[in-house]
Order: structure tokens, then C-alpha cells, then sequence
């Protein structure tokens, strides 16, 4: 099966630059500074309507653990139709109950609300309190994919664990290894995992356009530079997937 690459997006930009390296499909959020947060509808728009890539809409209402209240909830569900209006081919999404165990109840129909869009359980798997109970529970639910970084800071970091996944998924779902994997670091991490798809943001930290630059304010983290701007570079797009295809020789 050919090796698939997904390209975290959070800007037109980057959509824009990850349709042009190759890239197989995108995921499409906002503030990827805090781990990611559903886009825009404008965004979501123009990503699947102007862009013309695969595109997941991550549904996430804030950053911080995936344990969320029941008006976060409703946020979720009406995001979820935004995203089913705007054709999205998929969403990212992930609940957990206090105890760390998947929230397969409130999971259930935040499923049924999105089909026929595909759905990703994404790294809320990797705060669960035990791996392969989780992976049971989103089989079960239906989802079609896990994005995870095997429970460790990044994909590297927690390949053996992905490497279990996968074996024990098999065909019931797919295994996505996602956080810290790029150029230097695919192929090995294909070597030990034998996964089929991959996520990245293929990012690099470009200046902006202003000429004037007043220094000594913040719109965001104390020391961020708000001249810069990270986005996905289509040439290190390219050269991943140049890479991901060479694995499927």
C-alpha cells in the first residue's frame, strides 16, 4: 500500500503550500501554537472548496486535556456540522472521561453527527490511561484512524509502542504516527513502525512582512516573535514525500 503523508495546517499559507509539496491530504486547524484548535469556518471553506486537498477539520474547542463540559460539547457537535456543510472529507477528534478511558458515549454520537465524514481519534489517545484498552474502545467506535505519538513526546520517541499498535490494529484501523518526524527521521520510523501513514507539519519559521516592528509588545507567550511566522514549506513537503515514496519501492 502506498505511504500516505498528512500535512498539519493552520493558515491558508500552509494549506496552500501543502497541496503544492504533494502532500496526500491535510489536517486543518487553527492556534497549532497550542497543539492545535478547529479552524474557521472561512478557513475550512477555503481549504476544501478554493485548495482542492483532502481535508480533516480538527474539532477541538480549546487546549488542554480532553475531558470537556457539556458547553464545550455543544461547541464540538455545531462544529462538526460546520465542517459536514463545508464537505470536509473528515474530522480529528477525541474524547476522554476523568479516569483517562475513552469517552466512547459522548464519542458515539459525535460519530453518528459527522458521517459520512471519515474520522481520526487524534493524540487525545496519548493521555489515555492505558494504550491498548484505547485502541479497543476507537475499533469500536468505528473510527478509522489513530493519530498518536506512542504516549511519548514524540513519534521517535514512542516508536515501540507505535510498532504494537500497528500489529495488533492490523487491518481494523489505521495507525498514524504523528509529532517530531521529518525528513531525517521518516525512514527510520517507517523501519520500526511499518506504518502506512504519517502527519507532520513540515513547518519553518519564515519572517513576516512589516517593516515597521514595534519590540516590546506581545500579542501572545512572553519572548514570541511576533515578526515570524511558522508555516508548512512546500519544499520540505516535497522532499517527504519524495522520501515516502521511495519506501513504497
Amino acid at each position: 500500500m502506498k505511504i500516505k503523508i498528512e500535512i498539519c495546517t493552520g493558515s491558508v499559507e500552509s494549506v496552500l503550500a501543502a497541496k503544492k509539496g504533494g502532500a496526500d491530504r491535510i489536517e486543518l486547524c487553527s492556534a497549532l501554537v497550542l497543539g492545535g484548535l478547529t479552524p474557521s469556518q472561512s478557513l475550512m471553506e477555503y481549504a476544501i472548496t478554493k485548495a482542492g486537498i483532502e481535508t480533516f477539520v480538527l474539532i477541538r474547542p480549546r487546549n488542554g486535556d480532553f475531558h470537556y463540559t457539556r458547553a464545550e460539547y455543544e461547541i464540538m457537535k455545531s462544529d462538526i456540522f460546520t465542517a459536514r456543510a463545508a464537505g470536509a472529507a473528515g474530522i480529528v477528534t477525541g474524547m476522554l472521561n476523568t479516569d483517562g478511558t475513552v469517552d466512547t458515549c459522548r464519542m458515539k454520537d459525535l460519530i453518528e453527527l459527522a458521517r459520512p465524514m471519515k474520522i481520526t481519534f487524534h493524540r487525545a489517545f496519548d493521555l489515555s490511561n492505558d494504550p491498548f484498552k484505547a485502541l479497543e474502545d476507537v475499533i469500536d467506535l468505528g473510527c478509522e484512524r489513530i493519530l498518536t505519538s506512542g504516549q511519548a513526546q514524540n513519534a521517535p520517541a514512542g516508536s515501540h509502542l507505535i510498532s504494537e499498535l500497528v500489529q495488533l490494529a492490523g487491518s481494523r484501523i489505521i495507525i498514524m504516527p504523528g509529532s517530531g518526524i521529518n525528513a531525517f527521521n521518516l525512514k527510520q520510523l517507517h523501519q520500526q513502525t511499518k506504518a502506512l501513514e504519517y502527519h507532520l507539519s513540515a513547518s519553518r519559521l519564515k519572517p513576516g512582512r512589516m517593516h515597521f516592528r514595534n519590540n516590546t509588545v506581545n500579542m501572545g507567550f512572553p519572548g514570541e516573535d511576533e515578526y515570524s511566522i511558522r508555516e508548512t514549506d512546500p519544499d520540505l513537503v516535497a522532499e517527504i514525500c519524495r522520501i515516502a515514496g521511495s519506501l513504497n519501492d
